[in-house]
């Protein structure tokens, strides 16, 4: 038997490479999700790693196929099932390479979720790839509510090796970046706000959101209410004046200005008004009713900065919440986060992989 290992960006393109090479009576023996790492080892992948096999011998003539009909009643009943399950799993991926129906009814209906949620096509194929192999190992006779319960299985531990929850208070500076209208400075007033009235931080605010006066005025008002300080920096320099003349706080938050995430100067202007050299901890707020290619585009402008978790605003704005799980698993970054209102300390959770896969399933579990 002829085995080889094949690695692509998602399920289908594995196919391809597995029909081009071994054929159509390939087997599939295993599959996992592999990263793949990217340009001086940032920017890590998720690829599928498939083993594939087929068997090269000839034909085998009428005489030594009776001999071997025989052999196989004498084989434990266990092997005939296994052997009945190998057959039902390449006749499924010979449907996959030739356009065929693909899945089982209930994982039909759960790839129907998945493009309802807006995942991307190469996290759905994935996806399916792990529901499929549980399909044909459990006896093929699964309701639609398992494999749903399979799939929140598979995304809790699809997210498992990234970094979830609020605040480390590991750092002493805490920032929020993000384009235009996405709630950056609310979400930092309910950081700020968790920060001193449950855990008993001293914090203080810097702003270099010095575009919009209303944006000052607002953290203005937060900080009248939270009883904290707050500084405007327009430059570097002033940035470095605040921090040592609130030196004595514990923890301190900054809001940066939102403008237009295509222009990559924006991001420039950052890192010229904020030295992210310092002891820092950098959240990337994202609107959930944002378009999945935006988001893609937001994250390549702000790469460019050190990026630890994201936070997803307007959760109550939309019923798809597909893109957030594109994020995670594409970028290979986790989430703090997620607020669902405008109200200030309320509406905000820290996010958990667990709540994900209760947003995108529909499933409630802890």
């Amino acid at each position: 038997m002829k085995v080889k290992k094949f690695v692509a960006s998602s399920m289908p393109e594995a196919m391809k490479m597995i029909r081009a090479e071994l054929g159509n009576d390939a087997v599939i023996l295993n599959s996992k999700v592999v990263h793949k790492k990217g340009f001086l080892g940032l920017f890590a992948r998720k690829n599928i790693e498939v083993i594939a096999a087929v068997d090269p011998k000839p034909a085998t003539p009428p005489v030594q196929k009776i001999k071997e009909k025989r052999k196989e009643r004498t084989e434990p009943m266990r092997d005939e099932q296994l052997l009945k399950e190998i057959h039902e799993l390449k006749a499924t991926i010979h449907q996959l390479s030739h356009g065929g129906e693909l899945y089982p009814t209930p994982l039909k209906m759960i790839d129907g979720h998945l493009i309802d949620q807006e995942i991307s096509d190469d996290v759905r194929a994935m996806f399916m790839s792990t529901l499929l192999q549980r399909w044909y190992t459990s006896g093929a006779n699964a309701s639609y509510e398992e494999v749903k319960q399979w799939l929140h299985e598979e995304i809790v531990h699809a997210l498992s090796s990234l970094s979830f929850g609020g605040m480390s208070f590991q750092k002493k500076f805490v920032n929020v970046v993000g384009p235009t209208g996405v709630g950056k400075t609310t979400t930092l007033a309910k950081m700020a706000a968790d920060c001193v009235i449950k855990h008993r931080k001293k914090a203080a605010f810097i702003t270099t959101d010095t575009y919009r006066i209303a944006a000052i005025d607002q953290l203005k008002t937060y900080a009248k209410i939270l009883n904290v300080p707050l500084e405007v920096c327009y430059n570097l320099d002033d940035f470095r004046q605040a921090k040592e003349k609130l030196a004595s706080y514990d923890i301190i938050f900054i809001d940066t200005a939102g403008r237009n995430f295509r222009n990559a100067q924006y991001v420039n202007d950052l890192k010229e008004m904020i030295d992210f050299n310092e002891e820092m901890e950098t959240f990337l707020v994202l609107s959930l009713t944002a378009k999945w290619r935006d988001m893609k585009d937001i994250y390549t402008q702000f790469s460019i900065i050190p990026i630890h978790k994201f936070i997803f605003t307007k959760v109550d704005e939309t019923s798809r919440h597909g893109a957030m799980l594109n994020m995670m698993i594409q970028c290979g970054i986790g989430a703090a986060y997620m607020t669902h209102g405008q109200n200030v300390p309320d509406d905000i959770v820290e996010a958990t992989p667990q709540l994900v896969a209760n947003m995108v399933t529909g499933v409630e579990q802890r």
